[in-house]
């Protein structure tokens, strides 16, 4: 049943009182008529290709393409579904999914830059030439996510945010903070240390794994025809990066590069030390003596103490002197869920998914009510003792399992969010002194399997787009949905929306959302959509790895995913999705307006 009048001019004047906007604009608002979003910036409109010929050497710049319509897929249904079913569709939940954000401080002693002239094939992102435009790239990012408040596919309003981890790259309290900030429409400089000039490997000569934008002659990249863009580190660091904020409400999960030292393994107190302090290893031969020595060999308190007094006096080769900054400490385990707590009311929510309680409990996963027909799990599937795979630890496991069959009782949707997905939840490192038992891809997917009103998993952690069904043997099952990162190329995000196409079949509609920076840099271009324009261009250079690979295939980017109702869906009334609408909306009208 559809809402009567009453309700809904009940509903007007209390959004309209909730955000500060007058009555009669918030009724004019939501009474006006869905239009499908035919001309939103997304992949359906354009899409980044790379140009045919390289320019220089290998170097590749970029350009726009045709636009990639939906691909229908049957994989869980079993069947061609019915083509009238756009004529009858609802919508019921439209959301957009972020994730391996990896918001980085390109300039803390504690960034292992040097390992990547180690062994660079192992270590390809250890130093990437646009380490230091990842907050224009996010602010970018923002910006998509506001031009796709109308979903190009029914028309429903952008109702909240998912992001699944890796936020921040290396631990570190001000890269958490900035994009926190990012996501909440503060300005942030990007910028720690000096506050007049980059310190780092990127103007090092020693440092010939680096790419030096000002003169890249003499380092890999210019050999293989990277540009020269003098100025760029400084625009970078000097010009504080304007974010719109995210229009809706947004939730987070741990990722391993936010719960762990370079994603992989917890830091000893030295780490903890160096990353506030000002010695920044420039070469291999300083990062082995100084890191790497003691992880590998385990070296004696006293040799430890002559390497500290050597650092100081500045004798150990390939050592840099830099602006020490308090900013750039390591958290702490709970204080990156504390840093989430400390955020505004709007966006909201405040704790993105965590409250209080998880502090004092130290539970790291939560839950939330979208809308009364649908619930998301957040979980943390992130290894503390070793690796950067990652598994279900067996509490999380007994609680999800709980919570979704409360879902099944309940005719509930479900989503679980978490970082990594099927193909690495194998991490199987445990504390020495015992621990509890660690969940797999397997076992996890079998237990999610059980739930038919589990409907979608979504996750990163690989930087791929990737859609993968899990098929029940008896038929059904759910979909796993895993989206690129925003700093290795596409540098895509997703917009997901679930539909009720009312006739005993449900889609998730998936897009591939690029960043709103031109798909073209015009050379000397260093405003802050330029060099969020040329971090796409780099990333789609890097030579140590595959970027075109991380796109996906055709049927992991724009799809229409189709799967038997869990329930009968008319249970969840028109009245029920209106009014979750309408909030919604009205969020979008105190944000700035649907684009």
């Amino acid at each position: 049943m559809p809402m009567s009048r009453r309700r809904f001019l009940a509903g007007a004047a209390a959004l309209a009182a909730t955000w500060g906007v007058s009555h009669d604009v918030m009724a004019r608002t939501l009474a006006a008529v869905p239009v499908r979003a035919t001309k939103t910036a997304t992949t359906l409109l354009q899409t980044i290709k790379m140009s045919a010929q390289p320019i220089r050497g290998v170097y590749r710049t970029l350009g726009s393409g045709s636009g990639e319509d939906f691909i229908p897929r049957f994989d869980l249904l079993g069947r061609v579904a019915d083509a009238s079913r756009s004529q009858s569709r609802r919508s019921l939940y439209y959301v957009a999914h972020l994730s391996d954000i990896h918001v980085i401080d390109a300039q803390t002693p504690a960034r292992m830059d040097a390992i990547q002239s180690i062994a660079p094939e192992l270590f390809t992102d250890a130093c990437r030439p646009q380490d230091t435009l990842t907050v224009q790239v996010l602010s970018s990012v923002v910006d998509s996510v506001v031009n796709a408040q109308v979903s190009s596919v029914t028309g429903a309003p952008l109702a909240s945010a998912l992001s699944t981890g890796d936020s921040a790259d290396n631990l570190s309290q001000l890269e958490t903070r900035w994009y926190i900030d990012v996501l909440d429409g503060k300005d942030v400089l990007a910028n720690s240390g000096a506050t007049d000039r980059y310190e780092g490997p990127q103007v090092w000569s020693e440092a010939g794994y680096a790419y030096h934008p000002d003169n890249p002659s003499d380092d890999v990249y210019g050999a293989r025809g990277f540009p020269a863009v003098p100025g760029m580190l400084e625009a970078a660091i000097s010009r504080p990066v304007t974010s719109q904020g995210l229009p809706v409400p947004w939730y987070t999960v741990y990722g391993n590069h936010d719960a762990t030292f370079m994603g992989t393994f917890r830091p000893d107190p030295a780490l903890y030390a160096w990353a506030v302090g000002d010695r920044k290893a420039a070469s291999g031969e300083a990062l082995g003596v100084n890191w790497l020595q003691g992880y590998v060999s385990n070296l004696s308190v006293a040799q430890m103490g002559v390497n500290a007094i050597r650092q100081q006096l500045g004798l150990l080769p390939g050592m840099k002197v830099v602006t020490p900054d308090p900013q750039r400490r390591l958290l702490e385990r709970t204080e990156f869920i504390e840093a989430h707590l400390d955020s505004p009311a709007v966006p909201g929510p405040v704790g993105h998914g965590w409250t209080p309680a998880n502090v004092s409990s130290g539970e790291t996963w939560w839950s939330a009510d979208l809308t009364p027909y649908l619930r998301v799990f957040g979980l943390d599937t992130c290894n503390l003792v070793a690796g950067a795979d990652g598994a279900v630890p067996e509490d999380q496991f007994t609680w999800l399992e709980e919570q979704l069959q409360r879902c099944q009782a309940e005719n509930r949707l479900a989503i679980v969010c978490s970082h990594h997905n099927s193909l690495t939840l194998e991490n199987d490192a445990t504390p020495v002194w015992g621990g509890q038992r660690l969940v797999h891809a397997e076992e996890f997917i079998a237990m999610l399997q059980r739930y038919p009103t589990m409907v979608a998993w979504l996750n990163g952690h690989t930087h791929v787009n990737t859609i993968t069904p899990h098929l029940r043997e008896t038929g059904g099952g759910f979909w796993e949905i895993t989206t690129a990162s925003c700093v290795d190329f596409p540098q895509q995000q997703q917009l997901i929306e679930l539909v009720d196409n009312r006739d005993g079949t449900m889609s998730i509609f998936v897009t591939a959302l690029d960043h709103a920076a031109p798909p073209a840099w015009t050379p000397g271009d260093l405003s802050q959509s330029g060099l969020a324009s040329l971090s796409r261009e780099l990333s789609a250079n890097a030579f140590l790895s595959d970027p075109p690979r991380l796109a996906g295939s055709p049927l992991d980017r724009n799809v229409e995913l189709l799967l038997a109702a869990p329930f009968e869906l008319s249970t969840v009334t028109d009245d029920q999705v209106e009014t979750a609408q309408m909030k919604a909306r009205a969020q979008s009208l105190a944000h700035g307006g649907a684009r």
